[in-house]
């Protein structure tokens, strides 16, 4: 790609992201527009798929089962319509694409959790945004 494309993407990437892998549980807060009206809608789900890491087209594939269906939502993670991402549970996995979840019901699909530092992995730490001044000496 050429240099002014990537500076062109590197402009819509978020400056700080929680790194979200397969095999996490995450609430992923949404923004939702309703005709004039906004509200955040949490969807809480395991990660089964993730692209493209370093892009700013990173997304995620997040499943769960609600009233014994299974549904699927993909999300971008540098989109505005993003809020937050919080990890919850953390799995240990072997592989990036967890298709065969699906096929999965009951305790057979239950991931064994590793130990993580919830609160360093969640926290969101935004750049410094460094001004220049000019200051005179002064004596």
């Amino acid at each position: 790609m050429s240099k002014e494309i990537n500076e062109l993407n590197q402009t819509f990437k978020k400056q700080s992201i929680v790194q979200a892998q397969s095999g996490d549980t995450v609430k992923v807060h949404q923004k939702i527009k309703e005709g004039n009206k906004e509200r955040i809608q949490v969807f809480q789900g395991l990660v089964i798929k993730t692209t493209n890491p370093n892009n700013h087209l990173h997304r995620i594939l997040v499943r769960r089962v609600s009233n014994g269906v299974g549904v699927e939502k993909s999300f971008l993670v540098h989109s505005p319509l993003v809020l937050k991402i919080e990890i919850t549970k953390r799995s240990k996995v072997r592989r990036n694409y967890l298709s065969y979840m699906r096929n999965l019901t009951g305790k057979a699909a239950r991931l064994n959790g590793i130990e993580f530092d919830r609160t360093k992995v969640n926290a969101v730490i935004e750049p410094e945004v460094v001004t220049e001044t000019t200051e005179t000496p002064t004596e």
